[in-house]
């Protein structure tokens, strides 16, 4: 997910660079890997956890606050998310196992979809269960904005955007203005 609509800046870590050298990217709609729905995680190794850190530090440079795995092309079941100066947090193999009955709308942005902006209607409060870097399984509650996050990232994984929730002819509009950034540059 990106950082609300705004002109802020944030600390980039230097912990790990993305890009042509770190072998991973941003994929960007209207690719197909971001309507596949992801496979389990069978390996919690040393190769995903490297994967994870380079997803953070491409986090961090695409001034965003999660990223799910489809993102970047991989079609498994994890994510990272990182509010504000908290410490990013690993989801792997996650699943939602409560919500709360109230309902909230938020404007959402995707790292996926650059430039594009649209309230969505989430619901508030969530119960994750899922497995830290480590292997390790916990239990979360989440509300507000770690909720939301927590829940469009998720949507990644199953081959869902924030743009499925809006209406076809809002959607309609809203992808009139869309360039993928390799289409602006010509």
């Amino acid at each position: 997910m990106e950082k609300e609509n705004t002109n802020q800046t944030s600390n980039i870590s230097s912990a790990l660079a993305s890009g042509p050298d770190s072998g991973i990217d941003l994929v960007y709609y209207p690719d197909e890997v971001l309507r596949q729905h992801a496979a389990a995680v069978k390996d919690m190794d040393d190769s995903l956890r490297t994967t994870i850190e380079r997803m953070v530090g491409l986090m961090r440079q695409a001034r965003g606050i999660g990223l799910a795995a489809p993102q970047v092309g991989i079609l498994e079941r994890f994510f990272v998310v990182q509010i504000d100066s908290e410490p990013a947090q690993v989801f792997i193999n996650p699943s939602i196992v409560g919500t709360s009955h109230e309902t909230g709308m938020y404007e959402e942005g995707c790292l996926s979809i650059p430039g594009l902006y649209a309230d969505v209607k989430r619901p508030t409060e969530i119960q994750v269960q899922a497995w830290n870097q480590n292997g390790r399984p916990f239990t979360l509650n989440a509300d507000g904005m770690l909720a939301r996050v927590i829940l469009h990232e998720l949507d990644h994984l199953n081959g869902v955007l924030f743009l499925d929730y809006l209406s076809e002819r809002k959607r309609e509009k809203l992808l009139q203005k869309y360039r993928k950034p390799q289409d602006s540059q010509q």
